[in-house]
């Protein structure tokens, strides 16, 4: 049986660090609106739901013709833990399987959205599909060298991939976000995103790098 793909988009009021970040003007759009209509170019999605406490984002979706999930305000706020929200998302969506997608990672394309939903789909061994980027610097934890030993320090190219959950794209069965309270599970299977792919908005200086790369992306079309 093939599997059916919610693709939900989480966004909400609040930005801590950058304001209004969901409907600030980005390249003739806002980074809601773009997502939404990325989205639904991707045949291999089954539905698209937006999930906001915010009236406004839920009317656009509604607008553009996608379902919407309204939240509750605690779980749209700083107050609620990541783990909190996971799992009261996974708990209200009338899902088999969840593609978390959120609007703060707009450089990821149409292509990457259809490979990672379609090896998902095609591979029932696939417990959990998440996109990373691969980051190679000389690292340090708790005041100790992470990745390599200061005594043969390697040139950077050489140093171990270590993997950052970008989250831009997370394909999970409900039941596993509920249980994991997570969108990432104890056996993902890693999607390597590019630097471009990568990117993803968490400040002002983020925003106006994704802002200029994706124009000069489509302008050079």
């Amino acid at each position: 049986m093939t599997r059916k793909i919610t693709a939900v988009i989480p966004v909400r009021k609040g930005s801590v660090r950058v304001k209004n970040k969901n409907l600030k003007p980005f390249a003739d759009t806002n980074l809601l609106e773009l997502k939404i209509n990325q989205l639904k170019q991707v045949k291999l999605i089954d539905e698209i739901i937006v999930s906001s406490d915010c009236k406004k984002m839920l009317a656009i979706a509604t607008d553009l013709g996608v379902k919407i999930h309204t939240r509750d305000e605690f779980y749209a706020s700083s107050e609620a833990t990541n783990s909190e929200f996971f799992e009261n998302l996974a708990t209200a969506i009338d899902a088999e399987y969840i593609m978390y997608s959120p609007v703060t990672c707009p450089m990821i394309s149409l292509e990457t959205y259809h490979d990672c939903i379609q090896s998902f789909k095609e591979d029932e061994e696939l417990e959990n599909l998440v996109t990373v980027s691969q980051i190679k610097h000389h690292m340090w934890l708790d005041g100790k060298p992470l990745n390599y030993n200061i005594a043969e320090s390697p040139n950077s190219q050489d140093l171990p991939d270590i993997n950052a959950v970008t989250y831009g794209i997370c394909i999970i069965s409900k039941k596993d976000m509920i249980k994991y309270r997570n969108v990432v599970t104890e056996n993902p299977t890693f999607k390597v995103l590019d630097e471009i792919e990568s990117i993803d908005i968490d400040t002002e200086f983020d925003f106006m790098v994704a802002e200029m790369v994706y124009k000069k992306l489509r302008d050079s079309v």
